[in-house]
């Protein structure tokens, strides 16, 4: 599957099992860019975080943050901000929550974002219209 397939099958506001089945592919596609970088198809798993962003759903933020950290063209492909689905500061307070390795990580990075401005004006449905705006073009 590719970029277009996906958008044409899921949209960018999957639900029910089409939303298990972009969980599905994401995770595969983030081992075959933790194996090989390009493998993975970085512009796929992109749309796949973007997904499961308008989900809001918290626990794909952990998945997100995967995909993110598979290799270096995939942190730069894939926004930080695409981690924040259900808000900043609930995505904070979910990975402040997980005392494990990677969700450390990924509060660690949130908050030098943060710091640094690329949250400044932030809202879960104005990153979502920018996409869909993306992607319409």
């Amino acid at each position: 599957m590719d970029e277009d397939e996906s958008l044409r099958r899921y949209g960018l506001h999957p639900a029910g099992a089409n939303l298990d089945e972009v969980r599905e592919l994401l995770a595969a596609r983030t081992q075959l860019e933790k194996r090989a970088q390009g493998d993975g198809d970085t512009e796929l798993m992109k749309l796949c975080c973007v997904q499961l962003f308008n989900a809001g759903i918290l626990e794909d933020v952990l998945l997100i943050w995967r995909a993110k950290s598979a290799s270096m063209d995939a942190g730069c492909s894939i926004d930080i901000q695409l981690l924040c689905g259900g808000g900043l500061a609930t995505t904070k307070a979910y990975l402040s929550s997980h005392h494990l390795p990677e969700a450390e990580a990924a509060l660690r990075r949130l908050l030098h974002c943060e710091a640094a401005g690329d949250f400044e004006s932030f809202s879960a449905a104005r990153h979502s219209a920018w996409y869909a705006a993306y992607y319409a073009s």
